[in-house]
Order: structure tokens, then C-alpha cells, then sequence
């Protein structure tokens, strides 16, 4: 008999997930989404037309995938927390992710999970009986490929999974050493996974004269600067050189194998931002670094093979490298080549993890998995840099003064990537920009984004209407954000962002500094920014 029983009660959800507002039809009416939800929506540059390559979707159907991983994600959380320690996982399922699934050891959850919009899936063991299960597999399979190259934990089918390309030996070990084989699949795999460094040219950073690796996810710790990678890629006290080839930083500390992860700190002339390459000349921004779910989309970017996507497949992951084990790491179908490795995995605008290693390649398709972040952050002391964070050594403005009360605005950064902020935001019109006495101009190429005026603020010493108007080339998508500091960071107050190039804010505001933020979605173009103050 199957472990699980998918619940298909009259209760059980119909997910429409067309439209912005799209919400589960359930028995009981649901709350309106919060205005974040959907303003977090606006997919990075570059990522949907990954996603359409990678996954075999429609543009339509990647818009439609990230907005129900944005709506899901929520309530996900929200479900392991109630059902603590009867929870058996949870994954999304669908080409579109239209369905989120919660699997519990308890018959009683099955109300709550419906109710909170998820589809509910009873299975014999939880999570944590899972985990511990397999941590038995772990210490009885020894460090060889052949008997098992990768173990992990399959939620859907409520076991522990054993790649191996030696069946009977590894279940003959396994029965051996008392592990439950009702728990345990062992499945006939020629998957054999490496590191994924190599000795080439590229973009990239490079250790010694040589070896090349991937930056993953700028950090900090206290006032130094730094960025994350893989630990296979150099040890402590390995120099690094940018794609430059100019002195760029020293590993600090570096773990392999066991784990497969690494920061390295940069001297000064070097500036971390919560930034990751999207593979078309563009960027994506980082904003914090929330776990995606099983099935979930994530996108990773490499020195090698530049920008690739696919889905979460399972977590909790051992792999036996050639070099010795590597436990806890998660498990894609996301494409890497060598050279990749220490590069960015980043499911939206959420930090995942360092690319460790994989099998396969681009051409034909692959295996890789990726180092989750959290670990690294903990293990060293480390900040990640995001969007709504200053590094240290960014400085303070020349010119401006200190609001009464408050910390001094940074005088760049980047902003917060998702919320929608409170103001009156009007839409483009038909005619042109006039009655604005400020006027300021820019170029900007697709990801790319500035700050007016001037990479600079100004400060309003009274109430009144702030309004901008922005004005680029027709066949380009161009947004504007009004941002205000908080005494802490820069918050967003109001936003435009149609898929037009010409956009309008108006927004009534307090004393305080302002700036906006000019951004391309999609498209090169010069551009004006009119604005006035109250």
C-alpha cells in the first residue's frame, strides 16, 4: 500500500491562477493579498525568458508559475508552523505551480491545510522521522560513488531515495545496518557528480594563476566586505584576483568536503551589491534570503554557462564527490558546466545557495546542486548584502545634512525590491512631460537602474506633492520609484510601473529626503526624468 493518500474530498481546491488576483477557491471567503504580494510579482530581467527556455513555458505561463510561487510561498509557512511536528513536506505541483500540497501524519490537519488554500496529502512518516532516516543512510553507505552517489529525501513519495549504480550491494549495506527498507528506495542512477571548477578564461574570479570559480552573493561581516562561494574552489588564505585579473581578496575560510562553502573578504577597491548576473547584460536584484520550496523556480548564474533555470527538486541532499562526501546540499535540474561552481542560485528576488556540483551539462541537460545559503551565513559570521542593506565603506553624501532624529541617508544603494508602497501613483499620459521646473537625463540598458537626481537625494522641509515624469524611447519598458529614508534605509513610497516606456508619480508626502529610482525592465534607451518638489 502506498505511504501517502492524496485527500480528494469535495473540500479540496480548484487554483485558478490567471490574473493578478488570482486566489484558491475555498469554502471559507479570503482575506484581499496585501499589497507586497503583488507588487513582488514584477518578475527580475531576464528570468522569465529563462524560465520559457528551461522549462518549456509559455510567457504567460512563467508570469503566471512566479506569481502563484509568490501567493503559495506565504502560506507554506505559515501550515509547518501549525502542524510542527506532524509535518511531512510540502511541494508545488503543476507546470504553473497552481497547486501547493502539505503532507501531515495526522488525518485531524486535513481542515486547516484546505482551508489555508493548499492541498492536503497524508503520509505515514514526518519530515523529521525523514531526516532521520537518512542521516542512518548517510553513516551506513561508505564514501563511494558506486554505492550510493547522491541520497536525499523525496517528500512526495515519503522516502529517503539512494542513487547507486550498484543496486544490490548498496541495499545488501543498507539491510545490514538495520535501515528500514520500507523507507528506503534504491534506484539504479549513472549519475556521478563533481565539483564544478575548471582552468579557463571567463568571467569570473580566480584563484592562484589559474583555477576559475563563480562569485555567489556579496557579503559582510562587521565592516569587512566579501562575497560567498564554493569551498572546493580555494582554501583559507588562497588569493583571489577579479575577472579583471586585478588583486581582489583573500578565502577568510573555506569548508570541503563534509560541506561545500567558502567566503572570501575584498579589499577596498572592490563594493559588494546585492546583485547577481541574469546572463543578458543585465542584473537581478537581491532582496533576503527566504527558502523556496520544493518545486519552487530558481535560477542559477555562472562564469561558464551564464544564466540557467529550472525547479527545487529535493533538499537535505548527500552527494559522494571523488573527493569525499557532501551532505545538506539541495537538489536541481538546473543545468552547470565547469567554472560554474560558487556561482548564484536565486528563486525570484531570494538568495538560495552557492552552486557546489553536479552531472550532465547545457547541451544535454543536468543535474546540479547548490550550498544553501543559510549555513554559509551562520558557520561565518556573514551578512548578506540586499537590497534594502548599505555595505560598509559606501559612505554618507557630501552636501546633505542629518535629519533630526534620524541616521544619515546612504547616498547610493539599491531599494527595496518588493512592497507597494502607499501614494497616488498616476499613469502615463498621452502628452508630454511639462510643468516639471527639474529636469535630469540618463541612458540605461535592460536590468539596469539609477538613481536621480544625480545618484544623489534632496530634502523637502515641508508637506507636499512630489511629482515626477519619465519619459524613454518607444519598444522599452521603464519604471519609476519615489523612495524616502526611514533613518534607516531607503524605503519605496510610490511606484509606476506599467509596461510602457513613460511613466508618472504624483505622491503627497512629509518633510523629509527623497530620491527616485529610474529603472530599465526590458529595453536600451536614453531617457528624461521632470520632476518638482513641494
Amino acid at each position: 500500500m502506498s505511504s501517502r493518500h492524496v485527500i480528494t474530498t469535495g473540500c479540496v481546491l480548484a487554483i485558478t491562477a490567471l490574473t493578478l488576483t488570482a486566489a484558491p477557491a475555498v469554502a471559507q471567503p479570503r482575506p484581499a493579498e496585501p499589497p507586497a504580494v503583488v507588487a513582488a510579482r514584477k518578475p527580475p530581467p531576464g528570468m522569465l525568458e529563462a524560465l520559457q527556455r528551461d522549462l518549456g513555458l509559455t510567457r504567460e505561463e512563467a508570469e503566471t508559475r512566479l506569481r502563484n510561487e509568490a501567493r503559495l510561498t506565504p502560506i507554506e509557512a505559515q501550515l509547518r508552523g501549525q502542524l510542527g511536528s506532524r509535518f511531512g513536506g510540502s511541494w508545488f505541483a503543476g507546470s504553473i505551480a497552481q497547486t501547493l500540497v502539505v503532507a501531515t501524519t495526522s488525518a485531524a490537519d486535513i481542515p486547516v491545510i484546505v482551508a489555508a488554500g493548499a492541498r492536503a496529502e497524508i503520509v505515514t512518516r514526518s519530515l523529521a522521522d525523514l531526516q532521520a532516516i537518512k542521516k542512518h543512510v548517510d553513516h551506513a553507505l561508505p564514501s563511494r560513488q558506486e554505492t550510493g552517489s547522491v541520497r536525499y529525501i523525496d517528500t512526495k513519495i515519503n522516502k529517503v531515495v539512494v542513487l547507486s549504480t550498484a543496486v544490490t550491494t548498496t541495499t545488501n549495506i543498507l539491510e545490514n545496518a538495520g535501515v528500514d527498507p520500507v523507507a528506503v528506495r534504491v534506484v539504479s542512477s549513472d549519475e556521478r557528480p563533481r565539483p564544478l571548477s575548471d582552468v579557463v578564461g571567463g568571467e569570473a574570479y580566480y584563484i592562484g594563476s589559474s583555477s576559475r570559480c563563480s562569485v555567489g552573493f556579496s557579503v559582510t561581516r562587521g565592516t569587512q566586505n566579501g562575497f560567498v562561494s564554493a569551498g572546493h574552489c580555494g582554501k583559507a588564505g588562497a588569493t583571489t584576483t577579479g575577472v579583471n585579473r586585478a588583486a581582489q581578496g583573500v578565502f577568510q575560510g573555506s569548508t570541503f568536503p563534509g560541506s561545500d562553502f567558502a567566503w572570501v573578504a575584498v579589499n577596498a577597491d572592490w563594493t559588494p551589491k546585492p546583485l547577481v548576473k541574469n546572463g543578458s547584460g543585465g542584473t537581478v536584484t537581491v532582496a533576503g534570503s527566504r527558502v523556496a520550496i520544493e518545486g519552487a523556480s530558481v535560477c542559477r548564474s555562472g562564469s561558464t554557462t551564464g544564466w540557467h533555470c529550472g525547479t527545487v527538486q529535493q533538499r537535505d541532499t548527500s552527494v559522494n564527490y571523488p573527493q569525499g562526501e557532501v551532505s545538506e546540499v539541495t537538489r536541481t535540474n538546473v543545468c552547470a558546466e565547469p567554472g560554474d561552481s560558487g556561482g548564484s542560485f536565486i528563486s525570484i528576488d531570494q538568495a538560495q545557495g552557492v552552486t557546489s556540483g553536479g552531472s550532465g551539462d547545457c547541451t544535454a541537460g543536468g543535474v546540479t546542486y547548490f550550498q544553501p545559503i543559510g549555513e554559509i551565513l551562520t558557520t561565518y559570521g556573514l551578512t548578506l548584502v540586499t537590497d534594502s542593506t548599505t555595505p560598509p565603506g559606501t559612505g554618507t553624501p557630501p552636501g546633505t545634512g542629518t535629519p533630526p532624529g534620524t541616521g544619515t541617508p546612504p547616498g547610493t544603494g539599491t531599494p527595496p525590491g518588493t512592497g507597494t508602497p502607499p501614494g497616488t501613483v498616476t499613469p502615463p499620459g498621452a502628452g508630454t512631460c511639462t510643468g516639471y521646473p527639474q529636469t535630469v537625463t540618463g541612458t540605461l540598458n535592460s536590468g539596469q537602474s539609477a538613481y536621480q537626481p544625480n545618484n544623489r537625494h534632496y530634502r523637502s522641509t515641508v508637506t507636499g506633492v512630489h511629482a515626477g515624469c519619465l519619459d524613454a524611447n518607444e519598444g522599452v519598458d521603464f519604471d519609476l520609484y519615489l523612495q524616502k529614508w526611514n533613518g534607516r534605509n531607503w524605503s519605496v513610497v510610490a511606484t509606476a510601473d506599467s509596461p510602457r516606456p513613460d511613466e508618472k508619480i504624483s505622491y503627497t508626502g512629509t518633510p523629509g529626503y527623497y530620491r527616485y529610482r529610474v529603472l530599465s525592465s526590458n529595453g536600451s534607451s536614453p531617457y528624461t526624468l521632470k520632476y518638482k518638489t513641494p
